[in-house]
């Protein structure tokens, strides 16, 4: 059986998992990315800064298991276009969820979890995605694994409230002024980031590409 390090070594890189030293704040950015645009970029750069990240990886999945793939393109494209969007020495971009064979985060995180234990999580989310994240497979799973940072997008603040995932971690929520202190908390826990709001979406950039 061929050994994890020899197996990294004969993949491409854009399907490698990053590195990360010991005590790293590394926040995760999962997505299909499809495509990436500028709101994505906001939510990793709003992570970064209020969490005081070391790294955020954006994780490019092979296909989100709740949309629909008649319009997503190839990974490594959707990856090559992260790089140029990201483009920042404390922004990394993989397809390792491809190696996996999974595009579920549960079980994305028990494997990165794993492969890197010495390492400081943090899953990033746009609060766009907060309002169906208890129909993500094992969502109570993926809260109990690592904090959550829930960043904000256009028209999806009241939803911080409403959503099942807020109502059920009410008492874990910590007030957007401690969100330093997120990356090293014992999960469950996650915080409500304010930003600036950009309402670029991918399924507007979809529908331009059609037109």
């Amino acid at each position: 059986m061929i050994g994890d390090r020899a197996f990294s070594n004969v993949l491409p890189d854009w399907l490698k998992l990053p590195h990360a030293e010991r005590g790293n704040r590394i926040g995760l950015f999962g997505g299909s990315f499809n495509p990436p645009h500028s709101g994505h970029r906001l939510v990793a750069e709003t992570a970064m800064k209020r969490l005081d990240l070391d790294q955020v990886w954006w994780l490019v999945s092979p296909g989100n298991p709740l949309k629909d793939h008649s319009e997503l393109e190839p990974q490594e494209q959707r990856i090559r276009t992260v790089e140029r969007l990201s483009d920042h020495p404390g922004m990394r971009v993989t397809g390792h969820e491809a190696v996996l064979g999974t595009s579920y985060t549960a079980e994305t995180l028990a494997c990165i979890l794993a492969r890197r234990p010495r390492a400081q999580f943090v899953w990033i989310m746009g609060a766009d995605n907060l309002a169906t994240f208890h129909r993500w497979q094992n969502w109570r799973a993926i809260a109990s694994a690592v904090p959550i940072a829930v960043v904000d997008r256009p028209g999806a603040s009241l939803s911080v409230m409403s959503a099942p995932f807020a109502r059920v971690y009410a008492r874990h929520r910590i007030d957007e002024t401690d969100a330093v202190t997120l990356p090293g908390l014992k999960p469950p826990a996650w915080v409500f980031l304010r930003t600036r709001l950009d309402d670029t979406s991918s399924t507007n950039l979809r529908k331009l590409r059609r037109k």
